[in-house]
């Protein structure tokens, strides 16, 4: 399932229709959202660096980890860093422009050829300007694409309105070079509307979620401490699709954080029992089994032939031309078979009294002025 989100980021969006975007959203309790935002950031630089990408470059808005946390990222995932498929807006260094005027080395060199530094990030739409130029500057003159990453929205709306981070990232996904651009968020920071916007505005959520919910006044708090420990070793990874159809797919796996990264798993099937265990208890069963699947296997039903291998006739009500030339023949024989013989039977209506009217397709209320 994460493979599937990385792909549709790789694959991007069709000419006309906003880039797809991904919003990643974590919590104290599942504080995995920077391991999730990584995996995707390399996955999607590999795709580019092998050409299978429709972008041809990258942008990383950096707000919770310095430029040189990006290029050794890469650069320990065997990834060839240079400044031609991937840009950094340095939104962590000095995000104030506080220290403009001092010259401190905040950054190893090879970061510093591949950042720019945002002197205000409180000034959004010279963020979104700064975001585009890097982003043009990658694919240079060509009719190209690149995509968007910033590492921490949360960061943003510290400084920000959350309608004008909105309008900054649907400007984003609407812009016409624009492949694809994903974000992270940490949900339990902000108001439930807060979250409910940013989520409206993606077409892909991915919500992490502790595997185990700690219990209160239960067996003692060292059943709470082991259940903790392993919330912080594995956790729920449960993305939400939206499709062009306005049909919406929830899929879920485990993801397990190891030294080397991060795995996703199937869900396994001890929580697959739990959850037929909440099912709600009912007095019939939705299933059949063996036996009466085989009992409904022979009945017959009315539309199904019955003849044994011959053609069927339906009885409309109106005599066939078979039936009359039997009757012809039959009675040039002599023999006139009744209803009793042929096991056919007709019905015979009496009127109940002479004021009814038969039946006819004239209105009986015809000649009424009404």
């Amino acid at each position: 399932m994460a493979e599937t989100i990385c792909r549709t980021l790789r694959d991007g969006g069709l000419e006309g229709e906003h880039a797809p975007a991904l919003a990643i959203k974590d919590s104290v309790a599942s504080p995995f959202g920077l391991d999730v935002f990584s995996h995707v950031l390399t996955q999607l630089s590999n795709y580019i660096l092998a050409g299978k990408s429709q972008s041809r470059g990258l942008v990383v808005v950096a707000f919770r980890r310095s430029p040189s946390f990006y290029v050794n990222l890469l650069k320990e995932r065997g990834i060839d860093v240079n400044h031609k498929w991937v840009r950094i807006l340095d939104c962590y260094t000095n995000p104030f422009g506080w220290k403009e005027r001092l010259n401190v080395k905040e950054h190893s060199q090879e970061a510093s050829t591949l950042s720019s530094f945002c002197k205000d990030v409180r000034d959004l739409d010279k963020l979104y300007s700064s975001i585009v130029e890097l982003g043009k500057g990658l694919i240079g003159q060509e009719k190209g694409r690149f995509s968007v990453a910033i590492d921490l929205v949360s960061e943003m709306l510290r400084h920000a309105s959350i309608s004008s981070v909105s309008n900054l990232l649907s400007s984003l996904r609407s812009h016409d070079q624009v492949s694809s651009i994903f974000w992270l968020l940490h949900s339990d920071l902000h108001e439930v509307r807060v979250s409910t916007v940013l989520e409206y505005l993606s077409s892909m959520v991915a919500s992490l979620e502790p595997i185990n919910a700690p219990t209160i006044g239960q067996k003692g708090d060292l059943e709470n401490l082991s259940l903790l420990e392993q919330n912080f070793r594995k956790g729920k990874f449960q993305a939400r699709f939206k499709r062009r159809n306005g049909r919406v797919r929830v899929m879920c796996e485990e993801l397990h954080v190891e030294l080397s990264g991060i795995n996703f798993t199937s869900v396994s099937s001890e929580d697959g029992i739990i959850n037929q265990r909440l099912l709600p208890k009912v007095q019939f069963s939705l299933q059949l089994s063996e036996k009466e699947q085989t009992e409904r296997a022979k009945v017959v039903l009315p539309f199904e032939h019955q003849g044994n291998g011959k053609p069927i006739q339906i009885y409309d009500g109106r005599r066939s031309i078979s039936e009359n030339k039997n009757e012809e023949t039959l009675v040039s024989t002599g023999k006139l078979q009744t209803d009793e013989d042929t096991g056919k039977g007709e019905i015979i209506y009496f009127r109940d009294s002479d004021d009814e009217m038969p039946d006819s397709d004239e209105d009986p209320d015809d000649d009424l002025d009404i």
